[in-house]
């Protein structure tokens, strides 16, 4: 600043005015009180930049959600998936675990005890079956 006032004397309060802007470029109250217009000028840009940057972290963060939201949709569709087809397994085991018993029923060779033992069905089960075999 002390060579620019030496060559210029007008020049001291725009040397200011950019020695302001580059060190307090970030606070509002002390660049509005800036009169200099290449310093406004530069500041101006600076909002603009800035501006677009948000605009773009905001972009960012917004695509970030949209991924996390359609991952976890993904993820609640994998798991309901895997939940039907345990179920679906857990009821076609079910149900032959029942067709065995009542074949072994219609045979008569065993009781419902035995066909109980075999098939891992309680007694009550087998002689439930039993009475939808008999009507």
């Amino acid at each position: 600043m002390v060579q620019a006032a030496r060559l210029n004397p007008s020049n001291v309060a725009a040397a200011e005015n950019l020695d302001t802007f580059f060190k307090h470029w970030q606070e509002e109250l002390t660049m509005a009180n800036i009169a200099h217009e290449p310093v406004k000028k530069a500041m101006s840009r600076i909002r603009e930049l800035s501006a677009d940057e948000e605009a773009r972290r905001l972009a960012f963060v917004r695509e970030r959600a949209l991924r996390d939201e359609v991952s976890l949709l993904n993820d609640a569709k994998r798991e309901g998936r895997e939940e039907g087809e345990q179920l679906g397994l857990n009821k076609g085991e079910q149900r032959g675990i029942e067709k065995i018993a009542r074949n072994l029923i219609k045979l008569g060779v065993l009781s419902d005890e035995q066909i109980a033992e075999a098939t891992g069905l309680t007694v009550a089960d087998v002689e439930e079956l039993r009475e939808e075999g008999t009507h």
